[in-house]
């Protein structure tokens, strides 16, 4: 039985009715631009990836893990609603996977990639706001490894988690950071990290 894969266009319109944080959206824009790349990478569907990347916080500023109980708070009640709507279990159990708290094994592939690159997304585009220049072209896999050893620097990020992420897709950790950063470059635009635009120059015109 094939599987009904939602699309995009309905990924997007849910991240927006429930996401008014840009920074949020971006985060997710972010991960879905991974999820593609690994798919890609491993022969995989991406479209169905891709999806998967793009909601997989859509309910986050909704419940912010305010709760003391998991099954009543992110992703748990996102994944409650996208079962209302028919989407495939295997999205709704990589969504459940990537937050640990649920208590979801990460069985699939797709499931484990989610969880490898949702943390590093994050530290990398803290990583390209830090620079001068923020923007993620800026960023390399030297000052990714060497953030991730600076505990005070964007403290949110787990970074066990995207070492565990590494070792259970069977990836050295320098390729799986090199496989993310090369996916949000080349999306920078979209993900608001291509930099500062330039002062444009002057133009004289006539005799100098």
């Amino acid at each position: 039985m094939s599987i009904v894969i939602p699309s995009r266009l309905e990924a997007e319109r849910l991240v927006h009715e429930w996401t008014a944080s840009e920074s949020l959206r971006k985060h997710m824009l972010a991960v879905e631009c991974a999820m593609r790349a690994y798919a890609r990478h491993l022969g995989e569907d991406e479209e169905l990836w891709g999806v998967t990347g793009l909601i997989h916080d859509f309910d986050y500023e909704r419940y912010p893990n305010a709760s003391q109980a998991a099954d009543v708070e992110h992703p748990a009640e996102g994944v409650r609603h996208l079962r209302t709507l028919g989407w495939p279990e295997s999205v709704c159990e990589a969504v459940l996977g990537h937050a640990d708290y649920c208590g979801v094994p990460r069985e699939t592939t797709m499931a484990k990639a989610l969880f490898a690159v949702d943390e590093l997304s994050g530290l990398i585009t803290a990583c390209a706001l830090v620079k001068p220049s923020r923007a993620v072209a800026d960023v390399d896999v030297a000052g990714v490894r060497k953030k991730m050893k600076d505990k005070a620097f964007a403290r949110g990020v787990n970074r066990d988690d995207i070492v565990q992420g590494a070792e259970a897709l069977g990836v050295p950790l320098d390729e799986h950071i090199q496989r993310v950063l090369s996916a949000m470059q080349a999306h920078a635009g979209p993900l608001g990290l291509a930099g500062l635009t330039p002062p444009s120059s002057t133009t004289f015109s006539g005799d100098a």
